[in-house]
């Protein structure tokens, strides 16, 4: 297995991104950029982010964020229902378009590796989730990106209902699981979300607590990077690390690199350049 450099959250900070890479010596031949999501929007730079990460071929990946969720919802609007974003409006003006946009409708929601016990989302998992129960609500996901798009995005919106259940009409469970991939931080035990709170984890909303508190057993021995909080910031723990360090807030971008012959996980941050 090549060194895995797992990267917050980028949001268009393409300068920033370029620093980090370089503060890691990062090499495409031995490494693997393995980025968290919200690769767009905010930092001025998300056309230049897009083309780098496309162009690393088999060497970068990620995982979709709300914000790419986003873009790819903008792209699919009449021009005239659309909420003007210069950023998002340069990416659909640029000639490789089609080529970059289609990329990344083809990501996935969720990647892991069995052998290292290594999981990657955006947000969070739905604490009744096991592995094999993420992978397949994140491929139910992913297909309905591919084969329906227009439809997915007319639904895709709205903080109802609360929690995923397995027999829900198709648009409120596809709705259901992109809640709890890309915008979860509070949860109930019983997978119920807080769409409200964004602050401290330390004070959660009554009967919620941070996703991560309610794991399924499953995860019990696998280390879970996500991004997606920036009020939290660069968390790490034994079994969780949160990697948004508030990049396109003026804070950090931050990565972990995982080697897999080495004992230890390093994490490495620089500070944003815009």
């Amino acid at each position: 297995m090549k060194r895995q450099i797992f990267v917050g959250d980028v949001h268009g900070c393409m300068d920033t991104l370029t620093q980090l890479l370089d503060t890691l010596h990062f090499d495409p031949r031995n490494d693997r950029l393995r980025f968290v999501g919200d690769l767009v929007n905010r930092g001025g730079q998300s056309l230049a982010v897009l083309r780098y990460v496309v162009d690393l071929g088999k060497a970068g990946d990620c995982v979709l964020g709300n914000h790419d969720l986003a873009l790819l919802r903008y792209a699919h609007q009449k021009p005239s229902q659309r909420k003007k974003n210069d950023e998002f409006e340069a990416v659909l003006a640029a000639k490789d378009a089609t080529t970059l946009l289609d990329w990344l409708r083809h990501r996935p929601l969720f990647w892991s590796n069995q052998r290292h016990r290594l999981a990657m989302v955006h947000a969070g998992i739905d604490p009744r989730w096991g592995v094999a129960a993420t992978a397949a609500r994140a491929d139910e996901l992913s297909h309905a990106l591919i084969h329906e798009p227009a439809a997915f995005f007319e639904h895709m919106y709205g903080n109802s209902p609360k929690r995923w259940r397995a027999h829900q009409p198709h648009f409120k469970r596809l709705r259901a699981i992109t809640n709890v991939f890309t915008r979860m931080r509070f949860c109930a035990p019983d997978g119920r979300l807080d769409f409200q709170s964004k602050g401290n984890p330390k004070k959660p909303p009554k009967g919620f607590s941070p996703w991560w508190v309610h794991r399924h057993a499953d995860w019990k021995d696998w280390l879970i990077v996500f991004g997606h909080w920036s009020t939290l910031g660069l968390m790490v723990k034994k079994r969780v690390v949160c990697l948004d360090s508030g990049c396109a807030w003026g804070g950090e971008l931050s990565a972990l690199v995982f080697d897999p012959d080495q004992a230890h996980h390093d994490i490495v941050s620089v500070p944003a350049k815009r």
